[in-house]
């Protein structure tokens, strides 16, 4: 019985051993870490986006320029019911006017996903929001704002090709007979 259980001892770490070999057969050298690559480039979104809040936040359009493409295709939905910009020239155009008009804004992130496509190309994002600003000398103050949007990759860089922002409401719901 002794030699059995030395048997089974043995077997078991035989076994062990081997699992903790690499397993890697290809001829093509180490695979790479994509869930690690995923993460790399998850942070630098992140920090795409951390940049576009702070250039919000001082009102530095050349800042934001650099985030977005840049394109005719550009396009942004903000949170008016006429506010759809399209192409980087009207939302230049939007941004000025709102950085002439509002003073003091803070910005805060509460919320944030970033999602990428399987051949890294495109990205989609989504966050939630709290913006304070200053309008005509007073205090203003939007909680809960939701933004999502789409970086695309160009020559190795991200960026920004759609954002849509929205005012999340409570809406009276009426049953219906």
């Amino acid at each position: 019985m002794n030699k059995f259980k030395f048997f089974l001892f043995f077997l078991w770490g035989f076994i062990g051993l081997l699992s903790c070999t690499n397993n890697n057969t290809s001829h093509e050298g180490p695979k790479n870490d994509s869930a690690s690559d995923l993460e790399k480039e998850k942070l630098e979104i992140s920090q795409i986006l951390d940049k576009l809040t702070t250039a919000t936040e001082r009102g530095n359009i050349d800042q934001i320029k650099g985030i977005w493409l840049e394109s005719e295709n550009d396009l942004l939905i903000g949170t008016e019911s006429n506010e759809k910009l399209e192409g980087w020239n009207e939302i230049q155009d939007a941004l000025k006017k709102q950085f002439r008009n509002f003073h003091e804004t803070l910005i805060s992130i509460t919320d944030q996903s970033i999602w990428i496509s399987e051949d890294g190309k495109i990205a989609w994002f989504y966050e939630e929001l709290n913006y304070n600003f200053v309008f005509e000398d007073q205090a203003m103050e939007f909680k809960g704002i939701r933004v999502t949007g789409v970086l695309k990759k160009t020559e190795g860089k991200w960026r920004m090709v759609n954002q849509h922002l929205s005012v999340p409401a409570k809406l009276n719901m009426v049953k219906s007979r």
